[in-house]
């Protein structure tokens, strides 16, 4: 004769059971993250977005346009994480406005702004106080970003102040509401020159690079990045320190930025 035996759990392995759940470590949840990016940062932050994404899980979505109108945004209230500006400047404005999360800013990058031909075959030229600007564009215009509130725009200015360039052809600037937006108008042929920033260069093959304003003729032009305080989520530090490894030099030296060390 055989006998079945039936276990039955007691009372205490019981609770145990219903309450082994509870003890297992918790997933880590996904953020989504909002990026305010200066436009010409395009290429670089689809690059680091991809790569962020996969290695974090983490979803990035990046809002592109000149600092001027992100920092406006910003200050607005728009539902915005992250604050990469091509200004100090404009990063400024939003941290006097006490926006930022305490001691999350730092310098992130650095460009350069050069002169761009339509086409791909144009003449290289030397920048100086003595460049025949007008004769170049021959009655065409120099396409720019926004020359008072866009950053390229606020730089190419200063730059043509400088060296005594901007009177000759302010009249003859036609302007965009961001950099690449200038590009797009050099690219098309709508304008024969216009000031971009050197990595929007790199990012348009129907353009020539024809000569690079002198540094000391524009304030150093420089990128920060914040945190800012409109909510508080781990994926947010996460990208910030991304920025600063590997993967993003990588990405950002690739489209012709200067990475500032630590």
């Amino acid at each position: 004769m055989s006998v079945k035996l039936r276990l039955r759990p007691t009372a205490g392995i019981a609770v145990f059971m219903l309450s082994l759940p509870a003890i297992l470590p918790a997933a880590a949840e996904a953020d989504e993250i909002t990026v305010f990016a200066a436009a010409s940062l395009t290429n670089a932050l689809a690059e680091i977005e991809e790569s962020f994404e996969a290695e974090t899980d983490h979803d990035v979505v990046v809002s592109l346009a000149g600092s001027s109108a992100l920092a406006r945004q910003i200050q607005e209230g728009a539902p915005a994480d992250i604050f990469i500006s091509a200004s100090p400047e404009w990063m400024d404005a939003v941290e006097e406005d006490g926006l930022l999360e305490a001691d999350t800013r730092f310098d992130l990058l650095e460009n350069s702004i050069v002169l761009v031909a339509s086409g791909t075959d144009a003449a290289p030229v030397e920048i100086t106080p003595d460049m025949d600007l007008p004769g170049l564009l021959d009655g065409g215009k120099l396409a720019m970003a926004l020359v008072d509130a866009v950053p390229a725009g606020v730089y190419g200015k200063a730059s043509l102040e400088s060296l005594g360039l901007w009177e000759d052809v302010e009249d003859q600037v036609a302007q965009a509401d961001n950099v690449r937006a200038a590009l797009q108008l050099v690219a098309t042929g709508e304008a024969p020159y216009g000031i971009v920033y050197a990595t929007d260069a790199v990012a348009e093959d129907d353009v020539t690079v024809v000569g690079t304003f002198p540094s000391d003729s524009h304030p150093p032009i420089v990128y920060p990045v914040a945190d800012l305080n409109t909510r508080d989520i781990p994926g947010e530090t996460e990208f910030l320190e991304y920025l600063r490894g590997p993967e993003a030099k990588a990405a950002f030296e690739g489209q012709g930025f200067v990475v500032i060390p630590r």
